[in-house]
């Protein structure tokens, strides 16, 4: 229904955009075309649908070939009649009951064709069909008994038949008998074969078994096999000629090859090999000890000899080379390289000796490498302290020296120091300021003479002692079944963790190996270099700032940051910091402790004064380096420790006027940071120059004040009467400020008695201002300048106030001009 109503839709509504919503389809009508159309009524549905369901079944039962066509009819209804035979109709009243009918065979045309042509024989086969079925059953009777004649006539040929078939059968029973007697031989021939085939097999696996067993003990025994000669070179080495030692080393690496051999955990059971294996240690235990007698024999030799000696009367300031004593070692370096694989116990007792046997060649010579510097600085041969105790006390002395000078309990800069806020006469004997450069060329030097010693003595340590092998791969050391040998479970296997570690932390692991060594061979570099640096500070403090950039340049231009050398530079550039940093602290603070001299004039401020040696010995050292910055941060607090401190400096000062105080330090500041042209300090420099104008303008008007007070007073009182509302031309009327009252104040100020007073302002001025900086001319050019404005301004009021009066100063512009310029003179 589902179809028709979707073909309405399509078909029928669709065209004209309708839409078809419901179907009405339970009719009980339907319509049967035979010759002509006969319309059919049911009572109900269910009796339409059995009816139709019938006639559909018997249709396509009995016409096979012209199966009606049923139309609009349910698909399940006409299905084929194969599965519509057991179809059970529900019956109801007035219904059509469906009845099975019996089995229908349909003829075939070959059946029809001799149906046809039987008929056609017998007339009767229409009209009268009891007598044809009477003559069919006369034919067939007739038939049977001429087949029962057929078969009595053949009964000989059948016994002879069946005779024939015995004997068949009888043959094939005796060909059956020998071919299972042939089965039987041909099972018992295949189960031979089967046996021989799996005998050979076994036979073929054996044999590969056998080679392979030959290949893994012949690779044994070549592995195992230590030739005679290398046996007689393990037990008595000869070290001392050059070819005993190619011997001892040849055979050192056979036996070594021989104990680390790959050897299957089976093979090692077998008891040739377990005898052979003690052998091995014997020979290794015998090996080493020769080894290990005769190096530290060498060690302690190499230490004890003088070798290269430093000259204290060399010009040249140089440290010595040991490439003699490590040229001699370096023929042994495979001997240790294979006591570290072979024998770590031995290894590490050798090594041991030797850092201690050349520990004490390098403190001589480290020691005295540094007092020959000393001297080189200090330009003259000091005595050198004899019998004043060993070299442990004199070791600590220096360390104590270095303890208090780079931030012990009492460091602290002494007097001598040089600070910025001390009078220079109070500083003390100092250094000569010349020794800077040549301590400075000194310092360099021994840095740099320090560089290619350490680091030869590293390279050939990472080489001799093999340091750059965290620890070499020793394998199948096992001698007998019980365990690992003690000495085994020193070594590292390929496989053990160690082994397996990253990358960074191997490294990290052979540096800290290789600087552990370092430091007990120069074990007195680093306080000797700490106690020459603390030596000169004492004198100097100007010296940590060399030493810091010098330091700071040798630890930044390293090309290996990790090793020893580098590592103690930077140990030393860490409390050399902290040195000058504790040097511009006390800077810092002797500027905010500052006092000014109360004694005479104050004059430039100590601070101040101090600061251009300062500042130019600090741009010669920190010129162009990396430290700059360091500086930089310093100089400003400097800087801003003097800008607050001369104000205070100058409230302090009861003799000379607080204005004349800030005026001279300024300007010195000013002229000072403009010849040095500090960039950091630009914007301080023009803050100076503010700070005084600024003084010296307060200066100018505190101490000239008014030399024509009582005119200033007259006319401030006709400014009083014009702010009143009397207009400038009627102030003449007034009695008070009439032209007879100008004459007469006018009269007291005759150019004779001006000239006095400039004369006796010049010499207060002069008593003010200090002589080193030079200002008396600039604030004598300012006070004239000042009273030229003061004229111009009581001439302008006459001019206004007074006009036609014919009323004048004693004095013109160019008298006062005059009157400067003689009193300058005078002076």
């Amino acid at each position: 229904m589902a179809a028709i109503r979707h073909t309405l839709q399509r078909e029928v509504f669709q065209p004209s955009d309708e839409r078809l919503l419901a179907v009405v389809h339970e009719t009980h009508e339907f319509d049967l075309h035979f010759d002509k159309v006969y319309k059919w009524f049911t009572v109900n549905l269910q009796e339409r649908q059995n009816f139709l369901i019938v006639l559909c079944k018997q249709c396509h039962k009995h016409l096979p070939k012209q199966k009606p066509a049923f139309n609009n009819l349910p698909e399940e209804w006409t299905e084929d009649t194969g599965m519509l035979l057991e179809l059970e109709v529900v019956a109801t009243p007035g219904s059509v009951e469906a009845v099975e009918a019996e089995e229908y065979l349909a003829l075939s045309e070959r059946e029809e064709q001799d149906l046809e042509k039987l008929m056609s024989q017998c007339e009767l086969g229409i009209s009268n069909a009891e007598a044809f079925m009477e003559i069919l059953a006369k034919d067939l009777s007739v038939l049977d008994g001429a087949n029962v004649h057929s078969v009595l006539a053949s009964e000989q040929q059948v016994a002879l038949l069946t005779v024939q078939i015995e004997a068949a059968i009888g043959e094939a029973e005796k060909l059956e008998s020998r071919l299972d007697s042939y089965d039987e031989v041909l099972c018992h021939i295949r189960d031979t074969m089967e046996k021989m085939e799996e005998k050979n097999l076994l036979i073929e696996v054996a044999n590969a078994n056998n080679q392979k067993l030959l290949v893994q003990l012949q690779i044994v025994i070549s592995q195992l096999d230590l030739p005679s000669k290398h046996q007689s070179a393990l037990v008595d080495a000869d070290l001392t000629s050059s070819q005993g030692l190619t011997d001892a080393v040849a055979a050192g690496k056979a036996l070594l090859a021989a104990m680390n051999a790959e050897i299957h955990p089976a093979l090692v059971r077998l008891s040739a090999v377990q005898e052979q294996r003690k052998r091995f240690d014997k020979w290794k235990s015998k090996f080493s000890q020769t080894i290990s007698r005769h190096l530290n024999n060498l060690f302690i030799h190499l230490g004890n000899d003088a070798g290269e000696t430093l000259g204290f009367h060399s010009v040249e300031l140089t440290l010595p080379r040991h490439g003699s004593i490590h040229r001699e070692l370096e023929a042994y370096s495979e001997l240790m390289h294979w006591c570290k694989a072979m024998d770590r116990k031995a290894y590490t007792a050798l090594a041991k000796v030797y850092t201690s046997s050349l520990s004490k060649l390098y403190e001589r010579d480290i020691k005295q490498f540094f007092e020959q510097s000393r001297q080189q600085v200090s330009g003259a041969r000091e005595r050198r302290v004899k019998g004043s105790g060993s070299n442990q006390d004199i070791a600590g002395k220096l360390k104590q020296q270095a303890v208090q000078s780079f931030g012990g309990p009492g460091s602290k800069f002494p007097p001598t120091s040089g600070l910025l806020g001390v009078e220079r006469e109070q500083w003390g004997a100092e250094m000569d300021p010349g020794e800077r450069p040549r301590f400075d060329e000194v310092l360099e030097r021994t840095l740099a003479e320090l560089e290619p010693v350490c680091l030869a003595e590293q390279n050939f340590c990472v080489a001799f002692f093999q340091l750059d092998v965290l620890s070499p791969t020793t394998r199948n050391t096992q001698t007998t079944l019980d365990g690992p040998s003690p000495e085994s479970t020193d070594e590292l296997d390929a496989s053990s963790p160690m082994a397996m570690l990253p990358l960074k932390k191997v490294e990290k692991q052979i540096n800290e190996e290789v600087r552990r060594m370092m430091g007990d061979l120069f074990s007195c570099l680093e306080p000797e270099l700490v106690g020459f640096i603390a030596h000169y500070e004492k004198t100097d403090s100007f010296y940590c700032m060399s030493v810091l950039v010098r330091l700071s340049q040798h630890v930044m231009s390293a090309q290996d940051t990790g090793s020893f050398l580098s590592m103690s530079f930077a140990s030393a550039l860490v409390q050399v910091k902290r040195s000058f940093d504790r040097y511009m602290q006390a800077q810092l603070r002797s500027i905010e402790e500052s006092k000014a001299n109360r004694k005479g004039k104050c004059g430039i401020l100590p601070y101040v004064a101090n600061f251009e040696d300062f500042a130019r010995t600090a741009e010669s050292i920190f010129k162009n380096t990396e430290r700059r910055n360091d500086l930089d941060k310093w100089y400003t607090k400097l800087m801003g420790a003097m800008f607050e401190a001369i104000p205070r400096n100058a409230a302090e000062h009861h003799k000379t006027p607080e204005e004349v105080v800030k005026m001279e330090n300024f300007h010195h500041l000013f002229a000072l940071l403009s010849h040095l042209k500090i960039s950091v300090l630009e914007k301080l420099r023009k803050d100076a120059k503010q700070k005084y104008s600024d003084a010296l303008k307060a200066y100018v008007t505190q101490y000239f004040g008014r030399p024509l007070e009582k005119l200033n007073l007259f006319f401030e009182g006709v400014q009083a009467r014009v702010a009143q509302g009397v207009k400038e031309s009627e102030i003449s009327y007034q009695m008070a400020y009439s032209k007879q009252e100008l004459r007469k104040v006018i009269q007291q100020y005759p150019a004779r008695e001006v000239k006095r007073g400039l004369d006796s302002l010049y010499r207060k001025v002069e008593k003010h201002l200090c002589e080193e900086e030079n200002l008396l001319q600039v604030v004598w050019r300012a006070m004239q300048e000042e009273f030229i404005t003061q004229y111009k301004y009581i001439e302008e009021l006459i001019q206004r106030c007074y006009p036609g009066s014919m009323i004048m100063l004693d004095f013109t512009i160019q008298h006062i001009l005059e009157f400067f310029s003689e009193i300058a003179r005078s002076h």
